[in-house]
């Protein structure tokens, strides 16, 4: 059973990844811990590092061959990715939904040592502004309009909604439970 979580930024993705591996018994893995470590070794925020990526294509490409690489594999997982459900085609595809103040919000009050913010507001301008460059990045790279509710199995709207509710939604959701 392979499971992919997509999502904009702030809509639950890690978490309820991270969550349902538990469950299932499976490893997680994590295309925003990949970016973030990418940012890090290169001695960048992840802002700036979203930034670099609109002009340096071939962090994109790294970032698809890993994610390829794991689809080639025939262990079970569960995959925290925006685009898992495009290069993870076998996968289970699950997205989350989320009003962007309440994700600015997750944001704002997340533990992230590398997204710092002064408020709520400020927030809520960086999502903005990262959801703007990705869906440029999705479109140019893939031809696809992000977010496509309609390439998903599932579409579940995170706003009010607790993580243990999310994922037991999933868990009723998807056609083996078993990793």
């Amino acid at each position: 059973m392979k499971v992919t979580i997509s999502g904009i930024v702030g809509s639950g993705k890690s978490t309820i990844a991270r969550m349902l591996s538990e469950r299932l018994e499976c490893e997680c893995f994590s295309v925003g811990k990949m970016m973030r470590e990418m940012a890090i070794g290169r001695g960048l925020t992840l802002q700036e590092f979203t930034e670099v990526a609109k002009e340096d294509k071939k962090i994109d490409f790294d970032l698809d061959d890993r994610q390829m690489a794991l689809n080639g594999d025939d262990k079970s997982f569960v995959m925290d990715s925006r685009l898992g459900f495009h290069f993870i085609p076998d996968s289970f595809k699950v997205f989350l939904k989320v009003d962007l103040s309440e994700a600015a919000k997750r944001i704002y009050g997340s533990a992230r040592e590398e997204e710092k913010y002064s408020g709520v507001e400020e927030a809520l301008e960086y999502l903005e502004k990262r959801i703007s460059a990705e869906k440029i990045r999705y479109r140019q790279c893939y031809d696809i309009d992000f977010p496509c509710e309609d390439k998903f199995d599932l579409v579940i709207n995170t706003t009010s909604k607790t993580p243990g509710e999310i994922v037991e939604e999933i868990l009723s959701s998807i056609p083996d439970e078993s990793c």
